[in-house]
């Protein structure tokens, strides 16, 4: 029984990863898509590739230890949004596991960044492009 089921499963699973898309063009001229072939109209079928997102290694995440009253932390959360750069942040006063590995990596100052194996303590944008190249 079993059996049954991991096939049916791996059966029903293996439609939804090969599903089609169609163009045409319509009675007024216009090309449209769907996942459906158009009764009674020819129509293409479209190879679509469908690019997934490639994980951020370990090493090359933006890591930020911070708190909450540092103007440079927040200058520097604010760039990073800006700039669209993903980071991750941790509150050294709220997180005491973060407070632990801030503290283990000899953190002497706010905000403490670390990217690609390299620590940067403070925050200034002239700063910070040197050290993201």
């Amino acid at each position: 029984m079993k059996t049954l089921i991991l096939f049916s499963s791996l059966f029903i699973l293996s439609f939804s990863a090969h599903a089609e898309v169609y163009k045409w063009t319509d009675a007024d001229g216009k090309v449209r898509y769907g996942d459906r072939k158009p009764v009674n109209k020819e129509a293409d079928i479209l190879d679509v590739v469908v690019d997934k997102p490639t994980p951020l290694k370990p090493e090359e995440k933006l890591i930020m230890y911070s708190s909450s009253w540092s103007i440079h932390c927040k200058d520097a959360r604010e760039y990073f949004t800006s700039k669209k750069i993903p980071f991750i942040e941790y509150d050294i006063e709220q997180d005491t596991e973060a407070n632990k590995r801030y503290t283990e990596l000899g953190g002497k100052g706010v905000p403490l960044i670390q990217y690609k194996g390299k620590d940067m303590t403070g925050f200034s944008v002239e700063h910070f492009e040197e050290f993201y190249k």
